[in-house]
């Protein structure tokens, strides 16, 4: 390991041991990794997409965003393409290295019958997609909190990869493969990501009409709501590409904003996009804040830069954990549609809470 890379971490240690706000995060398929210290304890609220810094925000667009203002922050970065990180622990069986998770069968069955009654709900000609989560606690009382985020780091590295800690709100911690929007110098990019399979070893795989259509809707859901705001479009056809021990379809979409001051129109009218809520978006927010029975907070909200160096990327909040004295709790979900059967909807959370307890054991 580079001294740049050591002094890095000795000093992201004192950070963290400090408890002051701070993030530290990893742009996809980047090797920078960056900190913002903010000087006090603090809690700011976003008030306005002009702000410059670092803004952290939940799924519930009604809740408060919180940001991390630059001018009040410390800065310090490291490449770490050199580094010697802990090695990532496959894990086979779900049981065999997790036995302390605080759930039951029961929350199995909550889980499926849930997804029934989306089904149901979207048969009746209700909504075309709506996604369901849930979340899952486990106890781990000597979690090395800066080594799980090491794990990531080398684990994911197409991923927006973060450790965010406010001492009011907590610490949250995320892989996430998912753009929300990309925005410089007058120049926009977002993905339309959804359907999901096992990665077993290659991006070629063959995919049902049901996650084909799930990504549909999220492209054509995408290119309706930007329309008013970017021009020259162009969209790339579905691909496949691999998150952690998951595969998705992506379609990527770029062009040019009609304006500078669209900003905040532009993440109002994606977020939440189909991928994590539904369609019809108010539709679907409904059906979950009534049914998924528990509080997302900041999963499936989104966080990033703001307006840094004249550029904003910020990235949906998805693969991620709350991290609460001896407790971590994961956040998982798949979207539902007419042809999804619900015993396979559980499976692939399961399949996702993975993605994380690899780094975590």
């Amino acid at each position: 390991m580079s001294e740049e890379t050591t002094n890095f971490f000795i000093e992201l240690e004192r950070v963290f041991q400090s408890k002051a706000p701070f993030v530290v995060f990893r742009k996809p398929d980047e090797d920078l990794v960056t900190v913002f210290v903010q000087r006090t304890q603090e809690l700011h609220q976003l008030k306005s997409y002009d702000e410059t810094g670092f803004v952290f925000a939940p799924f519930n667009s009604q809740e408060k965003k919180i940001l991390f203002p630059f001018d009040e922050c410390e800065s310090f970065c490291a490449s770490i393409l050199a580094i010697k990180l802990p090695e990532i622990i496959e894990i086979h069986s779900e049981k065999s290295a997790f036995e302390n998770i605080k759930e039951s069968n029961d929350f199995k069955e909550k889980h499926i019958a849930i997804v029934q009654k989306a089904v149901d709900f979207i048969k009746n000609k209700n909504a075309q997609k709506i996604v369901l989560s849930r979340k899952e606690t486990l106890e781990q009382p000597n979690l090395n909190v800066l080594n799980t985020f090491k794990k990531m780091l080398l684990a994911y590295k197409n991923a927006f990869v973060y450790l965010w800690f406010h001492p009011e709100v907590g610490l949250w911690m995320g892989a996430t493969p998912e753009k929300l929007l990309t925005v410089e110098k007058g120049n926009f990019k977002t993905m339309a990501l959804a359907g999901t399979q096992k990665y077993n070893g290659t991006t070629n795989v063959v995919w049902q009409n049901k996650e084909k259509q799930e990504q549909q809707y999220v492209t054509d859901f995408m290119l309706e709501n930007l329309k008013t705001a970017i021009e020259n479009l162009e969209v790339s056809e579905p691909f496949s590409v691999q998150a952690g021990n998951l595969v998705h379809l992506r379609t990527d979409i770029s062009g040019k904003l009609k304006c500078d001051d669209s900003l905040e129109k532009l993440i109002n009218s994606l977020h939440p996009t189909p991928a994590v809520c539904g369609l019809p978006k108010a539709v679907a927010a409904a059906f979950i804040l009534q049914n998924e029975g528990y509080h997302r907070a900041y999963y499936t909200g989104y966080l990033g830069e703001l307006n840094i160096h004249n550029a904003t990327n910020l990235f949906v909040n998805l693969r991620c954990m709350q991290l609460k004295n001896s407790l971590v709790s994961i956040y998982v979900g798949g979207g539902i549609t007419a042809d999804s059967i619900p015993v396979n909807e559980w499976e692939e959370t399961v399949s996702k809470t993975q993605v994380m307890k690899k780094v975590l054991f």
